[in-house]
């Protein structure tokens, strides 16, 4: 174990709470919170509001040569880790449905998870960072102390997607959302570059039944025994 790095990864498809736990897990051991995902959707964003197809990769490559984001850490354990893109706070624009599908889209390139990756490990370099995404694991730390692989039903996830966003006040289509969480994991697990799937050394946790609290403790209870 004295070789492992100090950090916890939770990796997991779209919908499945792997930031409410991530955060809570942070929040409890004393560790940083790292939002993998969010440095996705922040490029996503970029790439919208400059008109760019997020599947263009030349179009890409300068709007990556001139990414300035920020990782700001949680206000609480309750909330998503602040993102600041070119001097602005994007943390809300970030979350949309919209802007999930596109993350999957420029996640897929080389380029990008090049990049990312990079920034990444620079940040989980010194340890103690609890890291949440889809390929912490896997690729961002191999060499992670521990790892979690969180999943959940497909229809169980739309369900807490729709009752998320109805309380923010959107209206949303349970089914179309639904459809979108199928097709966002089929985009992820099959793509070529760093696919979505469990490290082998992971422990799997299905949430299906079991709520965000529960799944904290039996991360935290792994961590403190091994």
């Amino acid at each position: 174990m004295s070789e492992r790095l100090e950090v916890v990864t939770i990796d997991g498809p779209s919908g499945v709470g792997k930031s409410t736990v991530s955060r809570k897990v942070a929040a409890k051991l004393g560790f940083t919170y790292l939002d993998t995902g969010a440095m996705y959707r922040a490029v996503a964003l970029k790439c919208r509001l400059a008109g760019i197809d997020a599947g263009d990769e030349p179009s890409l490559l300068p709007i990556l040569a001139s990414l300035d984001m920020q990782l700001l850490p949680a206000v609480s354990a309750d909330d998503d880790a602040e993102v600041i893109l070119d001097g602005n706070n994007v943390s809300d624009q970030i979350r949309t449905q919209e802007i999930s599908m596109l993350a999957s889209a420029v996640s897929a390139l080389k380029p990008v998870r090049d990049i990312l990756t990079k920034k990444q490990q620079e940040m989980g370099r010194q340890g103690r960072v609890v890291a949440e995404g889809r390929d912490t694991g896997t690729v961002v730390f191999p060499g992670a102390a521990w790892k979690f692989y969180l999943d959940a039903a497909p229809g169980e996830r739309a369900r807490r997607r729709v009752e998320q966003m109805r309380k923010k006040g959107q209206e949303v289509d349970e089914q179309q959302i639904l459809a979108q969480i199928i097709q966002r994991d089929r985009d992820d697990s099959e793509r070529t570059i760093a696919p979505l799937k469990a490290a082998p050394d992971a422990v799997y946790i299905d949430s299906t039944t079991i709520g965000p609290d529960e799944v904290v403790a039996l991360v935290l209870e792994v961590v403190r025994h091994k």
